[in-house]
């Protein structure tokens, strides 16, 4: 690291937002790739723009709507009403089939055009809402196949693996972009930014690890 240019697949929500900080610590020269693949919240895109153009990160974007018209999900499809909480039999419908493994193999193509080795994502196996995906297996066997493929050496890091949502509200204060991130990322899955509306599963995880480091912060002192 450090000498190193990274690519950050970026959405503009908490966990990304998070990853790109982190990179531009860890990176002399980070740019930022975020897709348009249908999302109903694609409001996301503004957000990401103006967060990595406002941090003085080179932004791209790129549409790969294809992913959405792929597989019934309630990101993408208006008709299905979105699951509260996790079904007992299988991923929630706000899965989007796919999703990670195109975002980051077509990161990796626009990556190995402009020489660039390192990738980073904010996927979490603690905190992955059931999205398989999202798995630290699925992401190593991932990078063994990119680098086969195209016979490249490319490094996916993912700095929130292994840590919760409240760990990773720690690690932005520790970065100092606690407050960007509160009041100007977009996680909420009905679109509406900062603290979301409240009741998505994404505004509700998002809520439960603010609360849970602020309060653990506030026992500290």
């Amino acid at each position: 690291m450090n000498k190193e240019t990274a690519l950050i697949v970026y959405s503009g929500g908490q966990d990304s937002t998070t990853c790109l900080f982190w990179a531009l610590k860890h990176f002399a020269h980070v740019e930022a790739l975020t897709f348009i693949y249908g999302q109903k919240h694609a409001e996301e895109v503004n957000v990401a723009k103006r967060i990595a153009e406002g941090a003085g990160v080179k932004w791209h974007v790129m549409d790969v709507s294809f992913i959405g018209k792929l597989g019934r999900n309630s990101l993408t499809d208006s008709s299905i009403v979105m699951d509260q909480e996790k079904p007992a039999d299988g991923p929630p419908n706000t899965f989007v089939p796919g999703r990670n493994m195109f975002f980051i193999s077509i990161a990796a193509v626009f990556a190995r055009e402009r020489g660039i080795n390192h990738l980073v994502t904010g996927v979490s196996q603690t905190d992955y809402s059931g999205y398989p995906d999202c798995r630290d297996a699925f992401i190593k066997s991932l990078n063994v196949s990119l680098n086969l493929g195209m016979d490249e050496q490319f490094v996916i890091h993912t700095p929130l693996m292994w840590i919760d949502k409240a760990q990773t509200w720690e690690l932005a204060d520790q970065l100092g972009v606690l407050d960007l991130i509160r009041t100007q990322t977009l996680t909420c899955y009905n679109n509406i930014p900062g603290d979301g509306c409240g009741h998505c599963p994404a505004c509700k995880l998002r809520r439960e690890g603010l609360e849970k480091y602020l309060s653990s912060k506030a026992s500290r002192k």
